[in-house]
């Protein structure tokens, strides 16, 4: 249907582009269309899939959506295919029926999918303010490029991949980090990477099935990656400073890849593997459970930060019942659990301090972190410790290791936690 919409699209304007423009091209063509559905179907007061394609000479509607549903939707979008074959997504966002903010997003077919050329952000007076376009350097190196309302004059640039910087190996406990992915071209990262005998780094982003894990999550979108790998590590590396990192980005958009993951996490010599990071599907987690029950591997997960009992309200991993998963929470410095974090008398092992922590973010900058998250680092770079000065310990007894450290909290009731409170993870 779609191959066909967009054939269709071609006839009425007479001519079909070729998929593979040159990228400049591509982002004056992508310019062109955004400021001229800005200009025309913004001002409009209701937008509509035929309003938006009678604006766009040439387009061939694909889809409408209103949510919610009804009469006063806070979000309408359209999208659209051009005479070009990319694709056009118009949104409109509303409050009462007032303009709110206009965002266009531009896409080109490429190497068989749609990939992210700009999109750009108008007010409520339909004038454009910002604009963002994805930009690509050879192989490795992807950028983000934040513009002015013109969407030609650049403001900055944001790193979305980079090829791996010269280092070493610390020779350290190898731990592996599976998150949003590393800022790994960072200084503080080049000489805490796992190296193979090569001097390249171990790791994997399996979200895009590339060697390159770099820090962002993009499931709100390509042009708006959540930076969180970055800060964990920062706080993993400052407490464990001879431990080696082994990156990976998680496979959101195919969990069962999590088995391959823990595969190749046991293939390069990971003994912990950090994890901060969750769902509520258990069956997002069934290649990895059946993964971690074939290696002698500790990982060290986050209880989440939604304020409940996961015993009664599961999140996984963290109520997987497995003899080589600890489970962390966050609490203040007193000990009394965090606001928002989760807990569970059964199902969290662990908590300890983890709000207000100095941490870098992924350009490098001084950041304060909170919440279980955060927890993970800090037990992680316990364990690393403590195999450190232990190596032959088994996952199972390095878990008992970690529990022997744990107390009951005097700032907290006994059903939160099923070890106990670590109130200094430093504290060796």
């Amino acid at each position: 249907m779609l191959i066909a919409s967009r054939l269709i699209a071609c006839a009425l304007a007479g001519f079909c582009a070729s998929a593979t423009m040159a990228a400049e091209n591509r982002l004056d063509a992508a310019v062109e269309w955004v400021q001229r559905a800005v200009a025309d179907a913004c001002p409009a007061p209701d937008l509509t899939g035929l309003g938006a394609q009678a604006a766009l000479p040439g387009s061939w509607l694909l889809e409408e959506t209103r949510l919610p549903s009804g009469a006063d939707p806070r979000r309408i979008t359209v999208r659209l295919v051009l005479p070009n074959t990319d694709e056009i997504v118009l949104e409109r966002r509303q409050a009462g029926g007032r303009l709110r903010q206009f965002v266009v997003s531009y896409w080109s077919p490429e190497g068989g999918e749609l990939r992210p050329v700009l999109q750009a952000f108008a007010d409520g007076s339909c004038a454009i303010r910002s604009g963002r376009t994805i930009r690509a350097e050879g192989e490795a190196s992807v950028f983000l490029d934040q513009l002015d309302g013109d969407l030609r004059t650049l403001r900055w640039s944001e790193t979305l991949q980079a090829a791996w910087p010269q280092g070493r190996d610390s020779g350290g406990v190898r731990v592996g980090l599976v998150d949003s992915g590393l800022a790994y071209d960072l200084e503080a990262f080049s000489d805490r990477l796992a190296r193979d005998a090569e001097g390249a780094p171990l790791g994997y982003d399996y979200w895009d099935l590339d060697p390159w894990p770099y820090d962002g999550d993009v499931s709100r979108g390509p042009f708006l990656p959540i930076r969180h790998g970055t800060a964990v590590a920062s706080i993993l590396v400052r407490e464990a400073p001879e431990a080696a990192i082994v990156p990976f980005r998680y496979p959101r958009p195919d969990m069962s890849r999590m088995g391959a993951l823990v595969d190749r996490a046991a293939a390069s010599g990971v003994r912990i593997l950090a994890m901060p990071l969750g769902s509520n599907r258990a069956e997002d987690w069934t290649a990895f459970s059946e993964a971690l029950q074939r290696h002698d591997m500790l990982v060290i997960v986050s209880a989440g930060n939604d304020g409940r009992n996961i015993d009664e309200a599961p999140v996984f991993p963290a109520a997987l019942d497995l003899e080589n998963i600890v489970t962390v929470t966050s609490a203040d410095a007193f000990g009394k659990l965090a606001q928002g974090s989760n807990w569970g008398p059964t199902s969290v092992d662990i908590m300890l301090p983890a709000e207000n922590l100095e941490a870098l973010d992924f350009r490098g900058a001084r950041v304060t972190a909170s919440g279980s998250s955060y927890a993970v680092p800090r037990l992680a770079a316990l364990a690393a410790r403590v195999l450190a000065d232990e190596p032959a310990l088994t996952a199972k007894a390095l878990r008992q290791r970690i529990f022997a450290r744990a107390t009951p909290s005097p700032f907290e009731r006994e059903d939160v936690i099923a070890a106990g409170w670590i109130p200094d993870p430093l504290d060796d």
